[in-house]
């Protein structure tokens, strides 16, 4: 079990997302920041390439494309599937800045059956 917001979740995500098909035209560098966790505030950069994950770190990123900011309580019940990303966007629950078009760009990724199956497992092998 891999605790929630660590580079070794981080690395079991990126280690699962190999399993994504190739998606040309996927491609975007992304911070994400969950506020209000147990050990503080955490950022972290998610870079995919044609539909790959081929970068997750803890820290932030200047060069991001975009930035994804929700709460701790937000980010772990996504995590759990009991709130839809997708949902808290709409909500103001995910606050977006930056490149709103290339984050739009992602949806048919993040739709995929391959995507939810993947976020299944990640969340089954999470410790929180």
């Amino acid at each position: 079990m891999a605790k929630y917001l660590t580079q070794e979740w981080l690395d079991l995500q990126c280690e699962l997302a190999q399993d994504f098909p190739e998606r040309p035209g996927a491609t975007a560098r992304m911070q994400y920041v969950v506020t209000g966790t147990p050990e503080g505030d955490v950022s972290y950069v998610t870079v995919i390439d044609d539909g790959k994950m081929v970068e997750n770190v803890l820290g932030t990123d200047d060069a991001a494309e975009f930035t994804l900011a929700s709460t701790y309580d937000d980010s772990v019940k996504i995590l759990q599937g009991e709130l839809d990303a997708n949902a808290a966007f709409m909500q103001g629950r995910i606050k977006v800045t930056g490149n709103m078009g290339k984050l739009m760009s992602l949806m048919p990724l993040t739709q995929s059956p391959e995507y939810k199956a993947i976020q299944a497992q990640v969340a089954e092998q999470t410790e929180l």
